[in-house]
């Protein structure tokens, strides 16, 4: 036995040693500085395996605005200030729009194809292209009635079922983004095509969000393995065969319905168009290029509104003023419409400041990858290295934002109320861009300008219909939820889940219901789809 622990220990120093000999885990003296790494497993200790963006922020405060942890051997470059952000993924754009190494995305083939995945190619590039032109902001203004349509069902349903509000939302968010991309809305959480969506995405973010699937990338022998012996590979692959074929039944039904005659204006028939048009877009790359967007679509929105509702609950000095506003400027006869946004600058500043003070992806949604070996600030950038996007950091940083994790509107100026919140995403200067949750150069969420109208119509609408309290205790002490404490899975992260009395203001509630059920008419009773296509420029919203 003695003889065993004796081999067993020298095969250990031994490995150590090689370890620290080869440099495995340890960080090269010419990289950006960071926490002290051990041989082999780099960092890994260190990272904890929830709320891990607050440890990246203290991270960000003891290292600075740009450093390195090491994830077993693979080096991970982390930006954390906007003059960072915009110095390499802005203006170096040309070389930090690539995508890393990574199992899931290069190892598996039907993983190639979706778009937060592709690396930096020529087919990223024209997908990349098309996506935006369909999803400018001159397009989506035609999306308006579908918008309000959502939301007048929404604020019903919560009305109905003030008790659990947050599938209210996630129908709200999916519903519009299946009808703005695939021409049919859900009437209900439960319809079939929203839970193939849901489950396929669950089934995603579940395969890689496990410990297992993060050694796979650190530790690149390890793709080698049986899956057997490494089941997560197995995973990770039903996750993405499942994602495939859900993505392709959607594009099918959609071309079946273009060519009967029956599908509204959506996204998908620009893409046929652009298919059309000879734009060498196949099958697979235009049913991955649509569903990939719904995926962003269906979790980051629903999330922010939830958000929202927490912060009501600890801010309700800044749910009062935004009400007096509202009905200052509106009345309480109807909710806000997009019309009214230019005459409500306090509720956009507070859409401004949601976003600011929930970064939905705390850590980026997906990191950067620089194509080739770069310098910056005297330190090395690794050709193919994780760069992060580090929006925690950059949106708490108390020298920009004093008292972060106070919810203040008023900390926006008026001179930027002319400012879209897209427009501050991609704002020229750094000093201005109050929001990095869309991400940023090249990589920039072609769906932030729906989702600034569609946030603005969710805030609005709330704080129209409905007073946010405290529930209490059996004590008689509010309960009050924790906003650092949040769920991160996939590209989306939520707040963990709490309780709030939703209560209609004074005679909202018949309000409420009288627009939906006169919205209901614009609608089939049995399928729940529209009779008739809204007014709008379609010709230019379906133009590639």
């Amino acid at each position: 036995m003695f003889a065993l622990f004796t081999l067993f220990s020298l095969a250990l120093v031994v490995g150590l040693g090689s370890c620290y000999i080869l440099g495995l885990g340890l960080r090269p003296k010419n990289y950006p500085p960071g926490p002290r790494t051990l041989p082999l497993i780099g960092n890994l200790h260190q990272i904890p395996s929830k709320n891990e963006y607050l440890q990246f922020a203290k991270w960000a405060k003891e290292y600075g605005p740009i450093y390195s942890i090491l994830a077993g051997s693979r080096p991970i470059i982390v930006l954390s200030s906007v003059e960072v952000v915009k110095d390499l993924l802005d203006k170096r754009s040309a070389i930090y729009s690539d995508r890393p190494e990574a199992y899931a995305a290069n190892h598996i083939p039907i993983s190639k194809l979706r778009m937060v995945f592709m690396p930096y190619t020529p087919l990223w590039r024209k997908v990349r292209k098309i996506a935006h032109s369909l999803l400018s902001i001159k397009v989506v203004k035609n999306y308006d009635a579908y918008q309000e349509m959502e939301r007048k069902q929404m604020l019903n349903e919560m009305l109905e079922n003030p008790v659990d509000f947050f599938p209210s939302l996630q129908r709200y968010t999916t519903s519009l983004a299946a009808t703005i991309l695939f021409g049919w809305r859900a009437s209900s959480s439960a319809d079939p095509k929203i839970r193939k969506l849901d489950d396929e995405l669950a089934a995603l973010q579940e395969a890689m969000s496990t410990g297992a699937a993060a050694l796979i990338d650190g530790f690149p022998f390890l793709r080698y393995l049986p899956e057997a012996l490494l089941p997560a590979k197995a995973n990770i692959r039903r996750a993405l065969q499942l994602g495939h074929d859900v993505h392709m039944e959607n594009w099918y039904a959609v071309k079946k319905n273009i060519a009967n005659g029956t599908l509204g204006p959506c996204l998908s028939i620009g893409l046929a168009r652009a298919q059309e048009k000879d734009e060498g877009l196949t099958d697979e790359e235009a049913a991955y290029t649509v569903g990939n967007i719904f995926e962003g679509g269906m979790e980051t929105t629903s999330s922010t509104l939830y958000a929202f509702i927490q912060a009501m609950l600890l801010f309700p000095d800044v749910q009062a003023k935004a009400q007096e506003e509202i009905d200052r400027v509106v009345g309480a006869k109807r909710p806000p419409v997009m019309a009214d946004a230019v005459n409500l600058p306090y509720v956009r500043r507070c859409v401004k400041e949601l976003v600011r003070w929930f970064p939905v992806g705390p850590l980026g949604a997906v990191p950067h990858a620089c194509t080739r070996d770069d310098e910056y600030m005297g330190y090395k950038i690794p050709k193919g290295a994780p760069v992060i996007l580090n929006a925690w950091a950059i949106m708490t940083d108390p020298e920009r934002y004093p008292e972060p994790r106070r919810f203040n509107p008023d900390r926006f100026s008026e001179d930027n109320d002319d400012v879209s919140m897209a427009e501050m995403a991609a704002h020229p200067d750094p000093s201005k861009r109050d929001t990095v949750g869309f991400g940023a150069g090249r990589r920039i969420c072609p769906g932030m300008h729906v989702a600034d109208r569609s946030m603005f119509l969710g805030v609005s609408g709330i704080l129209w219909a409905f007073s946010i309290t405290p529930k209490q205790d059996a004590e008689g002490q509010d309960i009050l939820p924790d906003p650092d404490n949040l769920i991160v899975g996939g590209i989306a992260a939520r707040p963990e889940p709490f309780v709030a009395n939703i209560l209609p203001r004074d005679g909202k509630a018949e309000i409420v219901r009288q627009e939906w059920e006169a919205a209901q008419k614009l609608l089939d009773p049995e399928t729940k789809q529209w009779k008739e296509t809204p007014e709008g420029d379609w010709d230019v919203t379906l133009r590639v």
